[in-house]
């Protein structure tokens, strides 16, 4: 796990949600639609907490783990900084295959935005949706990101050179077989396992948890530019909110769930 470690101890996973807003947006319209007002939650591979701290404000008792020890007091920083410390319940540096630190079904709602994408090895993921399940009260809550691997084939088709080693077709063919990718580049992106789509819904369901949805949080405006945003806000509060609405009912469409870079899956724990 070190090299995870060490990428996203000098990544700047906060900025990159605010460079590309429609994630965090999207995921975060979902969660707040979900989890029941006042829940215990965990935000497992809460990075620095972007998530965190807004369901904190809005009066959750939020415990916050990371594997990445930088990445954890970046986000006990942030908790202080918007006075919001005395609502978290703590902030801990833990691996998602062992959160033996918490007690079986002590959260109401759990987060994992993250790990799941970072574990390349089964039973890796197994440990983890499995610790998931442990965690969280019956009939909690539960979101889980994956990145779909249709999506990380477009990307290198179109930009080989930023993908290395899939800019070569053994390496797309390995690739797209395995789902495992690993950059040849010292310091870019860290190792990561991209899922079929249509394994998502059943590799959850194996191990306890009950279906809601599954979303593209990558969104139809993912591509969109500000100045292009800005011909909608232009018009008005009313026209940005119903441009909102469609968009949010597009991450519903399971048709644009192959081209989303991002998928959130939202589940019960049975």
């Amino acid at each position: 796990m070190e090299p995870i470690v060490n990428y996203y101890s000098r990544f700047d996973e906060w900025g990159r949600l605010d460079r590309e807003p429609w994630e965090y947006l999207i995921n975060i319209s979902f969660i707040k639609k979900f989890i029941p007002p006042g829940a215990a939650v965990l935000d497992n591979g809460a990075g620095p907490g972007k998530y965190a701290m807004e369901l904190a404000r809005l009066g959750h008792r939020v415990t916050l783990a990371d594997l990445t020890p930088k990445l954890v007091e970046t986000a006990r920083s942030k908790a202080e900084e918007l006075g919001l410390l005395d609502r978290f319940g703590g902030f801990h540096a833990a691996d998602a295959r062992d959160l033996s630190l918490f007690g079986d079904g002590q959260f109401g709602a759990s987060l994992m935005l993250g790990p799941l994408y970072h574990l390349q090895a089964a039973e890796d993921r197994v440990r983890a949706v499995r610790e998931l399940h442990r965690v969280t009260a019956k009939d909690g809550w539960v979101f889980v990101a994956f990145m779909p691997r249709i999506r990380h084939l477009a990307n290198s088709l179109r930009f080989p050179r930023n993908w290395r080693p899939n800019d070569t077709v053994s390496g797309l063919e390995a690739f797209a077989e395995t789902g495992a990718f690993n950059h040849s580049e010292e310091g870019r992106f860290t190792g990561a396992y991209y899922f079929q789509v249509g394994d998502i819904v059943p590799f959850m369901e194996s191990h306890g948890f009950g279906t809601v949805k599954l979303i593209g949080s990558g969104s139809i405006a993912g591509e969109m530019t500000e100045e292009q945003w800005d011909y909608w806000r232009a018009q008005g509060e009313e026209v940005s909110r119903r441009v909102l609405d469609l968009i949010l009912q597009a991450a519903e469409d399971p048709y644009n769930l192959g081209s989303s870079s991002h998928l959130l899956y939202i589940g019960r724990r049975l």
